[in-house]
């Protein structure tokens, strides 16, 4: 065995640690977009809204998570 690394370290490291950076770059991509298609703010706004729905989906899911292990289960 040359490293020994769990499963779940692994899982953690990129659930928590590398997913946050991926999302963090792609909001970058989505300012990119709107800088380069001159979208306005209106038109910012609305890249913002539809393809960050995924970010904050990401976070609803860790907050309810949280809720459920602490309080409910």
């Amino acid at each position: 065995m040359l490293f020994a690394i769990s499963e779940g370290t692994i899982v953690k490291l990129g659930l928590y640690g590398l997913l946050p950076i991926f999302i963090g770059f792609l909001f970058f991509i989505m300012w990119d977009i709107s800088k380069k298609s001159h979208a306005g703010k209106a038109g910012t706004f609305w890249i913002f809204v539809a393809l960050g729905m995924g970010f904050f989906g990401f976070l609803a899911k860790i907050v309810i998570e949280f809720v459920l292990e602490k309080f409910i289960l």
